[in-house]
């Protein structure tokens, strides 16, 4: 096995494109990849590796963009000893991993021995897939409109109070975020009688895939529908526009969340872990 570590994101897509789109469990690694290729990132301090077998075929990535976490995909023991061996004499500020458990939890301990750091789990979720819409058991009353410009104000609170409550994502990236966001249409309202009671992000389809979130909705408006209704319609709506699956990701120790998503028809198919690393 060969591992080649680039700063180059064009020579990381011709190798490891094909094999981020093959499975929907790479989803994140996969967007990212196009939104880093499209300009939303900057790719100042962006790292990327790949793994090679004996006949040219990758068998794991990972990458990174600063500030935020590496992204491994298919990780092992192994595979991960000897990435960070490479990857700390290039990127010594590596402060997390966020992946499938296997590969994140690979990585965090090849970090462990080769540092002496620890490890803090910051977020357990779990991936779901939804490739046919369920109607919602408890329909809101409202609308699905796409988030206007005026808006925007408001959705930076959401963001920021989304990010506060589930413990995750890299403080001063939301207003990034939500730009490119409101730049390419993925950023919607559900709006019941002319008033935003509930915030859906959408990711751009990648190898027939769209993936959903952050979904917020602010404490006064919840416990009326309007999350799972707006899922379930932004979801209709992706598949509607030629997708052939939405994902999403839900925070385990949110009981509500898995159960409403589950209600329009999204199926739990595997983890997700958020890893920090304590220098």
């Amino acid at each position: 096995m060969r591992l080649e570590l680039t700063r180059d994101v064009e020579h990381f897509a011709a190798l490891a494109e094909g094999f981020l789109a093959e499975q929907i469990e790479r989803n994140v690694s996969a967007t990212v990849l196009r939104h880093s290729r499209n300009g939303r990132f900057d790719l100042d301090r962006a790292l990327f590796a790949v793994f090679l077998d004996e006949h040219e075929r990758v068998s794991a990535t990972a990458m990174r963009v600063p500030p935020w976490p590496m992204l491994p995909c298919d990780l092992d023991a192994a595979s991960a000893e000897v990435l960070l061996a490479s990857w700390l004499a290039e990127d010594p500020a590596l402060d997390g991993a966020n992946g499938q458990p296997a590969s994140a939890r690979a990585v965090a301990d090849a970090w462990m021995r080769q540092t002496g750091g620890s490890v803090e789990c910051r977020a357990r979720e779990a991936m779901h897939m939804l490739s046919e819409v369920l109607a919602p058991p408890r329909p809101a009353p409202g609308r699905l409109r796409v988030a206007e410009a005026g808006e925007r104000s408001l959705l930076l609170d959401w963001e920021r109070a989304f990010w506060r409550e589930v413990g995750v994502g890299v403080a001063g990236e939301e207003e990034r975020a939500l730009a490119a966001r409101l730049a390419a249409g993925g950023q919607f309202i559900w709006d019941d009688d002319g008033a935003a009671v509930c915030g859906v992000a959408v990711s751009p389809a990648v190898a027939g895939t769209v993936r959903i979130g952050p979904v917020f909705t602010p404490p006064e408006q919840r416990c009326r529908g309007y999350a799972s209704t707006a899922v379930a319609a932004v979801s209709a709506h992706a598949l509607a526009d030629g997708a052939e699956r939405c994902m999403l990701l839900t925070d385990l120790s949110n009981p509500t969340s898995n159960k409403i998503y589950a209600s329009v028809g999204f199926q739990r198919f595997a983890d997700w872990e958020e890893l920090a690393f304590i220098a």
